[in-house]
């Protein structure tokens, strides 16, 4: 028989007693009480624990978030380039266009000039703060517009080893968070988050992201599938600073960890506050794009 009977009397509660009719000795007796002690302790500052992570995680999201409003809208240059496990390798160019949405997420317009299989290609992306974000690609070949499904979003972008939904703005409300520890990242103090997909038909269980404490950005993420295990890691670097104020990555490389392939987007002449507005986002903008 246990020295000690516990019931629960609600989730964060439990009540512990001596067994009955056991025969104890003086030692017995305070070890005993000091387990008692111990797990109504565990029980009760568990839940509390799990509040101030999630707030803590919350609050360095919410921060990256705000870090980053103002910039109007930006212009850029882009290489891509989609690795095979072998190491072939295959280059785009493509431009892109963005613009800051006021109360709402990011619109963004992908344009592909090269090679010729892809040139003409082009791709809008209206993300928003709540509920399904809204995508479409333009198909030369066809002269047709491609509303992306929601449920297709964790497919393929072109190929690359980025999926439709990684091409969105980052939302606060599209998540919740959960802070996990700090580290330091190649010698730098970094926070580390969890952070969990709300979208029921996000490809990804959870995200877990690296942080940097000096500037808020993000430096790593791991996207774990629906199953649990690591599928893809995404490095950003050379980050530079833009208007005194805006960090800007100029590489990102996404490596996916279950396949062996990759992809890298290189950005160049990037341009901030172009003068976009949201006919330049339209989905006339599709075909018009050149």
């Amino acid at each position: 028989m246990p020295l000690l009977q516990c019931i629960p009397l609600a989730k964060t509660a439990i009540k512990c007693s001596l067994a009955p009719n056991s025969h104890l000795s003086f030692f017995d007796k305070a070890s005993a009480h000091l387990a008692t002690l111990v797990s109504v302790a565990v029980l009760t500052f568990a839940p509390a624990a799990f509040a101030d992570d999630a707030a803590r995680g919350l609050e360095i999201a919410t921060e990256v978030k705000n870090r980053d409003r103002g910039w109007v809208d930006t212009s850029a240059d882009m290489e891509m380039i989609l690795r095979s496990p072998d190491g072939r390798e295959s280059v785009r160019q493509i431009r892109v266009k963005t613009l800051e949405v006021d109360d709402d997420g990011d619109k963004s317009l992908t344009i592909f000039d090269a090679p010729r299989d892809v040139e003409g290609t082009a791709f809008l992306s209206f993300s928003h703060i709540e509920g399904p974000d809204d995508q479409w690609i333009y198909l030369p070949a066809v002269k047709r517009v491609k509303r992306i499904a929601t449920r297709n979003k964790s497919g393929p972008f072109m190929g690359s080893e980025f999926a439709f939904e990684d091409m969105v703005s980052f939302e606060v409300e599209k998540f919740t968070f959960k802070y996990l520890r700090d580290e330091q990242l190649d010698g730098r103090d970094m926070y580390v988050v969890e952070q969990v997909p709300v979208d029921e038909f996000s490809g990804y269980s959870k995200q877990i992201v690296w942080v940097d404490k000096e500037h808020y950005r993000l430096e790593q993420t791991e996207f774990y599938d629906r199953k649990g295990a690591l599928l893809k890691v995404l490095s950003l670097d050379d980050y530079q600073q833009y208007e005194g104020q805006y960090w800007r990555a100029l590489r990102a490389d996404m490596d996916n960890m279950q396949t062996g392939k990759s992809t890298t987007l290189l950005t160049s002449d990037l341009r901030f506050k172009e003068g976009l507005d949201t006919k330049d986002f339209d989905k006339n903008a599709l075909r018009r794009a050149k």
